[in-house]
């Protein structure tokens, strides 16, 4: 399939996404002079600004992308909640499947620049796992849309911070398994080997080192071999694609793999890489896209995003541009 015909596919794809979301703030001002209170810069503020972020940045890559997508998970009750909740509204993505709860407050990551420049990062946030009565009720969201639509990829988006339980993730497996719907993942640390039988699983290298008790070498493909071996024999997953920063992507199937090496780029921000990543590799799922196409333009996608200053999603213009020499 041409490229050309991808980017034409995805327009008829409807995703089912799971999990954190967040507002990424950026606090933005002029550094004059130190604080005479202890020496760390004082920021004039000259504006404030609120984008989705973490799971939701994976929806408005969707979105980009052209993919219909319907998101799911909670968020707190709160201020943060309702400016989440009416940005959504605003990128006119479902607010269907959001869970808004008194137990919890809405993930903020704020971040405080000055020329562009990140001086420090504050996180409101709780990481405890969903309680009974809030699972429950975003397990209800899940099944209506998946009775309700037709889905073609399920992803999870795991932040750890506690809205994919490993109770949850075992339910929507099963049920995704019993409808024939294939899963894209992207792993954190908590609940790593938990999506068992997922279709494609995309952890980045820190989190593969992490979970191995053998040393990984991004420069040796047969380690890269072996922790893909290794990940497939404990959860049975049918693809493997690990994120090597600066380094590329590693792809293996049990039977191929390979490196496609990353692209010298001005690099401004990494934030929201993966999420551009995931986006591109579940759609490709999908519609049943050559696999290898699938992780250049996923490289691709990444590298452009990373040339941006913040969160923000793939812009498909760009990206069609970048890809006509695939």
């Amino acid at each position: 399939m041409k490229t050309d015909d991808i980017f034409e596919a995805f327009a008829g794809v409807n995703v089912l996404l799971i999990g954190d979301v967040m507002l990424d703030r950026y606090v933005s001002g002029n550094v004059e002079r130190i604080s005479p209170e202890a020496p760390v810069p004082v920021v004039h503020v000259q504006h404030t600004e609120n984008r989705l972020g973490g799971a939701a940045n994976v929806a408005l890559n969707l979105k980009s992308l052209g993919a219909a997508t319907y998101l799911c998970s909670v968020i707190g009750d709160d201020d943060d909640g309702a400016i989440f909740t009416k940005i959504l509204q605003q990128k006119k993505i479902s607010k269907t499947g959001i869970l808004p709860s008194s137990a919890r407050m809405t993930t903020v990551k704020s971040r405080v620049l000055s020329r562009n420049q990140q001086l420090i990062r504050l996180d409101y946030e709780h990481k405890h796992a969903l309680n009974k009565k809030e699972s429950q009720e975003l397990r209800k969201k899940i099944t209506t849309i998946l009775d309700t639509n037709e889905i073609h990829v399920i992803i999870f988006q795991d932040y750890n911070k506690g809205v994919l339980t490993a109770e949850l993730i075992r339910s929507v497996l099963t049920e995704a398994i019993r409808r024939d719907i294939p899963t894209v993942v992207d792993p954190k640390f908590a609940n790593f080997f938990a999506y068992r039988r997922a279709t494609l699983f995309k952890p980045n290298l820190r989190e593969v080192r992490a979970m191995l008790d053998f040393e990984i070498d991004p420069d040796d493909h047969a380690t890269l071999e072996k922790a893909a071996t290794a990940i497939r024999q404990e959860i049975g997953n049918l693809y493997t694609l690990i994120t090597l920063s600066s380094k590329g992507m590693y792809f293996d199937d049990g039977k191929t793999n390979f490196i496609i090496p990353a692209e010298v780029r001005n690099i401004a921000d990494v934030s929201g890489a993966g999420d551009t990543v995931l986006s591109l590799m579940a759609l490709g799922i999908a519609t049943k896209s050559d696999p290898k196409t699938m992780v250049q333009l996923a490289n691709l996608a990444g590298g452009l995003v990373c040339e941006k200053v913040g969160v923000v999603p793939i812009d498909l213009q760009e990206l069609k541009k970048e890809s006509e020499a695939l």
